[in-house]
């Protein structure tokens, strides 16, 4: 019995999710089929996301005088194609049961574009893709799964041209690819692009094997940084090289390049600790060592490249002006904290000091970096760096650093799974002002806690549920349930 092909398309605002369904209702009409689109617009924390859904019959199967009824939307376990514009739509196809192994082809991007609830949560937010693209091999019949958008963007089209291409070698449509390129001939819209686009997805459905993860080559370091990347080489264990040189890299930007060997040295002890726990270490310290003080703040947001980058995503035009404003408020705390040392620690301690600042800290004050004063404003505090060393925050988080440093190397030897919470709880310390003041108390209070976890069976678990509950919330309910418990 003839049935109906059945295709769905999700894909997010902006993507020509709407242009794919048009080419393959094109596709089936002009190639002897009769076919049918409706969309579902719907809301997504990262756009609005719309599912596309078609129906394509055989016009040589219909009686005469009849006409094929077709499906509006699509039924779970009757879709014979998936194309889905990022990876966590393909996750919502799973989910609605729209892949099964009997007669589905997935076709899926395997980028992320991450929702509110990701970006804001305290700790790693991210859903992990390991397991969607997992479950995308297991649940389809065929899974054609890449970086599709990296294609896109280099190619300089969107992303449906690539899907498209993806889908035309998949085999899962009757038609060759000569009739697939004709309907965006047909068009008449962006054809060059959108036919190099079209060709790029079709090479890398056809030529790579989806369960071939393309190998990760190490980051790119410069060659100011070339003495430390011989370094990593010669003195650590290779699974860590990868995480060293982005922590030299990220270092270096951050104070200088003494700073990124003084990152190598504090790893030293930690070199015969075993790959895992000297990889997220080596994690750990970079983003520690970069702490975000009014210097860094200032340093990024007066960037070339911040203001390059804020152009593009507003697609300014050579006729237009942009203005920028950031909000700052800073805390006396902050002020503080940019202060050599011996100065900073009198500001906090003396009273009249404290009166005499506070009364301007109170509001926080819109600052226009597009602006010359605005600018110079900010280049000003992001200029003190190089004197960033005798600063009282530098000071403090250098000597919280080694303590924390020698925990793990304590435990390194006895305890080295407990070492291994010990270094990935420094998720905890991060930001500045309220929220890094806030993470620094419940590091604190965990690290007091190792006496007791170390010497309690599962102590490792324990202080695993510990920091992830001081993530969950805000006002530490969670935490302070757990630690009831314990």
């Amino acid at each position: 019995m003839t049935r109906a092909i059945t295709i769905a398309i999700l894909a997010m605002g902006g993507e020509g999710g709407g242009v794919l369904a048009d080419w393959l209702v094109d596709l089936a009409e002009q190639n002897g089929y009769a076919a049918q689109t409706t969309s579902v617009p719907g809301v997504a924390q990262r756009t609005g996301a719309t599912i596309y859904y078609l129906e394509m019959f055989p016009q040589d199967r219909v009686p005469a005088g009849a006409q094929p009824v077709l499906g509006l939307s699509p039924v779970p376990g009757e879709v014979d194609v998936v194309v889905a514009s990022e990876l966590m739509e393909a996750g919502r196809a799973l989910q609605r049961g729209l892949v099964t192994a009997e007669r589905t082809t997935l076709v899926a991007s395997t980028h992320r574009v991450y929702s509110m609830t990701e970006r804001t949560a305290m700790g790693d937010g991210r859903v992990d893709s390991r397991k969607i693209i997992e479950g995308a091999r297991s649940a389809a019949r065929h899974f054609i799964g890449g970086d599709f958008a990296a294609l896109a963007e280099r190619t300089g089209s969107l992303i449906s041209p690539v899907l498209y291409g993806a889908l035309a070698a998949s085999g899962a449509l009757p038609f060759t690819r000569q009739q697939f390129e004709d309907t965006i001939t047909r068009g008449g819209v962006g054809v060059k692009s959108s036919i190099e686009a079209f060709t790029a997805g079709f090479g890398v459905a056809q030529l790579r094997e989806p369960d071939a993860a393309p190998p990760v080559p190490l980051p790119a370091v410069g060659p100011r940084l070339a003495a430390l990347a011989q370094r990593i080489e010669s003195e650590f264990l290779p699974a860590a090289h990868a995480t060293l040189r982005s922590g030299i890299v990220r270092l270096a930007d951050y104070q200088d390049i003494a700073y990124a060997a003084e990152y190598l040295d504090r790893l030293q002890p930690l070199r015969d600790g075993g790959p895992e726990l000297l990889d997220e270490a080596a994690r750990c310290l970079a983003l520690w060592m970069t702490y975000e003080d009014t210097i860094r703040v200032a340093d990024l947001k007066t960037r070339r490249t911040r203001f390059e980058r804020v152009a593009g995503e507003v697609k300014l035009a050579r006729d237009q002006q942009l203005d920028i404003n950031e909000f700052m408020h800073p805390r006396i705390e902050e002020i503080a904290d940019t202060l050599p040392a011996g100065l900073g620690r009198w500001l906090l301690a003396t009273p009249w000091a404290r009166a005499c600042v506070e009364p301007f800290t109170r509001k926080g004050r819109v600052v226009r970096t597009s602006s010359l004063r605005g600018y110079l404003q900010l280049y000003l505090i992001a200029s003190l760096r190089v004197v960033r060393r005798k600063t009282l925050r530098f000071q403090v988080e250098q000597q919280r650093i080694g303590q924390w440093l020698a925990a793990i190397e304590r435990l390194a030897g006895s305890h080295p799974a407990l070492g291994l919470e010990v270094a990935r709880s420094q998720r905890l310390v991060k930001g500045y002002g309220d929220t890094h003041a806030r993470g620094w108390a419940n590091f604190q209070r965990l690290m007091a806690m190792l006496p007791q976890l170390q010497s309690a069976p599962g102590g490792e678990r324990r202080l695993h549920d510990l920091s992830q509950a001081a993530l969950a919330d805000e006002n530490g309910q969670a935490l302070e349930r757990l630690l009831a418990s314990v």
